[in-house]
Parts: C-alpha cells; structure tokens; sequence
C-alpha cells in the first residue's frame, strides 16, 4: 500500500466500509425479526429470549474479540506484500475460533444454571435456559465465521459478507416463523403441515444457529477459492496462534466489559420499574441500528489502518484513521439529529403503551449525544485494532465505564432523582470519555513510525 492523498482515501473507505456497515445493519435486523416474532408468540418466550441472548452475547463477545486479533495480522501481511503468508494465517484463526469456542461453548451451557438464584421467574428462566442451550450450536461456527470475515475483507471481498447477510436474513425469518409457531407458522406460508410442534424461543435459536452454519459454509468455499489463487510461501509460515490470542485477548476483555456495563444500566433501569425498564430498551434498541454501522466503518478503519502499517507508511496510516472518524462522525451526526426531530415517532415504532413512549422520549433525544460518542470510540477502537493497539480500547472502557459512566449514572439516576435519563448521561459520560482517550492515543501511536505485530 502506498500513500494516499484523502480523497483517495475518502473513496477507498467508502468502497470498503459501505458493505460491511451493510452487513452490521444485517445482523442488527436479524435480531430485530427474532424479537418482533417471539413477542407475537408469547411473553414467556420474548422475556426469555432477551436474557438468553444477552448470556449468549457475553460469552460470545470474549471469543469474538480473541479471533478478532486476525484482523490486523492479516492487513498488515497484505500492506508488507505478503500474500502467500495470509492462507496460514487464516488457519491459525481458525485454530484459536474452534478452541476458544469448545471452551466457550461449556461456559455458556452452565451460565443459565444461575438463573433461579438470581430470582428470575421460572417459567422465563426456563424459556432463557433452553435458548441458550440452542444458541450453542452456533457459537463455534460463529467464530470460525469472524475469522473468515477477518480475511474477505483484508482482500477486498465484501460482497459475499453483504449477500450472506441478505440471504441470512431472509431464512431467518423464514424459520423463525416456522419453528416458532410449528404448523400454524407453515399454515401462515401456505405449506402443508406435518405435525411440527411449536418451539416458541428455542425454535428462534435454531433459525440463528442454522443461519450461522450456513454462512460460515459459504465464507469457506469464497476463501478456498482466494486461496487456490495465491502462491505458496518458500518456507512454512510460524505458527501465529499465539498472535492472535496475544493481541485479540484485551479486544475479548473490552467487549465483555462493555456489555457487562450496558447489562448493569437495563439492572438498575430494571430497579426503576417497569416502565423505566421498557423505556430503556426501546432507546438501546433504535441507538443499535446506526451504531451498527460505525462498527462497519471500524472494521474498514482496521483494514486500511493495517495495511498502511504494513507498508511501513504511519503518515497513510493516521489519514486512514482519521477518515474513518469522520465518516463515523458524519453517520452520527445525521441519526442524532434524526433523533432529536422524531423521537416520539421512532419510540412509537416499537411498542404502542403510550407511558412507555414518553418515558422513551427523553432517553432516544439523550441517544444523540450518546451515539456521537459511542460512534467515535467504535471507530477509534477500529483503527487501534489495525495498529495492533488492542490493550487501550480495554484500559480505556474499563476506566471509562467503570470509573466515570457507572458512578455518574448512580448518581444522578438514583441520587439526584432524574431516573432513567440520569442513567443515560452516566453512560454518555463514560462512553464520551472512552471516546476521547482512544482518539488521542491512535493520534499520539500515528505520530511517529509504527512497529508491526
């Protein structure tokens, strides 16, 4: 990779960003579809589904940010000219996707066992239990998937990521309908029924996990074909491994403990009451969507960041980083204004309690403020990751989480009284400050030259 003036780099983000922001809004919807289906079903089973998934979620995002160490080894052999040395690596990623899954995969099939004494009612304890076992099916292929993901998109080839994500979606829904609601779900499509009973949420897991099976397939046969058509290195590649745990681990740490942030503002907007709580998750629910797709433009910023450290080039490498915050910033600035003039309208898409809505309204208008930091800080972490700078996005969301955003919003949700949306601008604060110490430290690391990992 040589040196690119910026509206060269503009262009080069822009190609590459666009289908894997698509591909994030994909999946972003599938859980969408999975929530609107199970709520048609029963209360039981959505209730249980939501705490399923945010078990499955927390153990997967460990996994997730370990394979996810792939990303700038693979960019930067690319930027160095290393080609042939990339097919090694992806099996190396795939080494680490299906240990750390089978590890994974018993953590997650113990983690319901707690359930009944966190004091869950039985009957949706049952229908998160039974979810998440489901949900274990996938959890493997799913990091086999990122590990694939990791080379498509180092290669430039990020159509198939868009058309197994549209795709994805499609039979998702598909099954969703079926094994939710058995035979009255193929009444619904006009197929014959053949004595399936309804499976309500487990049937909703099945429909992921399959869709994950079937993808990561498909992402094997794109990559076998990559591979056919490079040559084979002179001499066998290391073991990388040890590379990617060493570099993927602290991204691992710094997903968890987000998610474990986010899960302790739904508990304490939960401690609220009712309303509060459904107010909450309404707000989270339409802040995913855009923040969706900054997650895209920071797998973009990973990618041109990575290959302009393999070149050797820190100057390309800070305008890459740099351009990727701006189109987060662009992203952002355009869903916070949406959110600021159509608050109501947008809560109202999600449930018809009209208590729940105006609880909803401050919060989604809070979101503004709060996506333009949750933006910036994906983006930042991103452009980290292809640096090989993974340990300051966990320092920087441990502290900025738990030292800053945690308090603020005890403080002012609890002791200052403003409920909710003092829970909102805790975590705003804790993401602003996340925001800020990864922007300065990607300035500071593009400063001068950077060392390949």
């Amino acid at each position: 990779m040589t040196s690119t003036a910026p509206h060269s780099e503009l262009s080069a983000q822009l190609r590459l960003a666009t289908p894997l922001a698509a591909q994030q809004v994909g999946l972003v919807m599938m859980s969408l579809v999975d929530t609107a289906i199970l709520g048609r079903y029963h209360s039981d089973a959505l209730a249980g589904a939501g705490i399923g998934n945010g078990l499955t979620f927390a153990v997967t995002c460990i996994g997730l940010g370990v394979v996810l160490g792939l990303d700038p080894l693979i960019a930067q052999a690319l930027g160095a000219g290393e080609r042939a040395r990339t097919p090694a690596l992806l099996r190396d990623g795939l080494g680490v996707a299906l240990r750390w899954g089978a590890v994974l995969t018993v953590a997650l099939c113990a983690m319901p066992l707690v359930l009944g004494v966190a004091g869950v009612e039985p009957a949706v304890a049952d229908e998160a239990r039974v979810y998440a076992y489901a949900r274990t099916l996938g959890l493997t292929p799913f990091l086999c998937q990122i590990a694939y993901r990791s080379f498509l998109q180092a290669h430039g080839r990020t159509t198939p990521l868009v058309v197994a994500v549209i795709v994805g979606n499609v039979v998702n829904a598909v099954l969703d309908w079926i094994l939710v609601f058995g035979d009255a779900g193929l009444a619904d499509l006009g197929l014959p029924a053949i004595g399936l009973p309804a499976l309500g949420s487990i049937g909703a897991a099945i429909a992921t996990s399959a869709v994950t099976l079937g993808t990561v397939a498909y992402y094997a046969r794109i990559a076998a074909a990559i591979t056919r058509g490079l040559a084979r290195p002179a001499t066998p590649p290391p073991d990388a491994a040890r590379d990617v745990v060493r570099i993927g681990l602290p991204i691992g740490l710094q997903l968890f403990a987000e998610v474990a942030a986010f899960a302790l503002a739904a508990v304490l907007a939960g401690r609220l009451g009712g309303t509060p709580a459904a107010a909450h998750q309404v707000a989270i629910q339409l802040a995913s969507v855009p923040f969706s797709i900054t997650i895209g433009i920071g797998a973009a910023a990973a990618v041109r960041v990575g290959l302009a450290v393999g070149a050797g080039d820190h100057a390309a490498a800070r305008r890459a980083g740099l351009t990727s915050l701006g189109l987060g910033a662009a992203v952002m600035a355009s869903s916070a204004a949406l959110f600021v003039v159509a608050a109501s309208p947008l809560a109202a898409l999600f449930t018809d309690r009209s208590a729940v809505v105006a609880a909803a309204i401050p919060l989604v208008q809070i979101a503004a403020v709060f996506q333009l930091s949750d933006g910036a800080q994906a983006v930042a972490a991103g452009a980290l990751r292809g640096a090989g700078d993974t340990r300051a996005a966990f320092v920087a969301n441990l502290l900025g989480h738990y030292l800053v955003g945690i308090p603020i919003a005890l403080g002012l949700g609890f002791a200052a009284g403003l409920g909710a949306p003092g829970l909102w601008w805790g975590l705003t604060a804790g993401l602003t400050g996340t925001a800020v110490a990864l922007i300065a430290r990607f300035l500071w690391l593009t400063a001068r030259p950077i060392a390949r990992v």
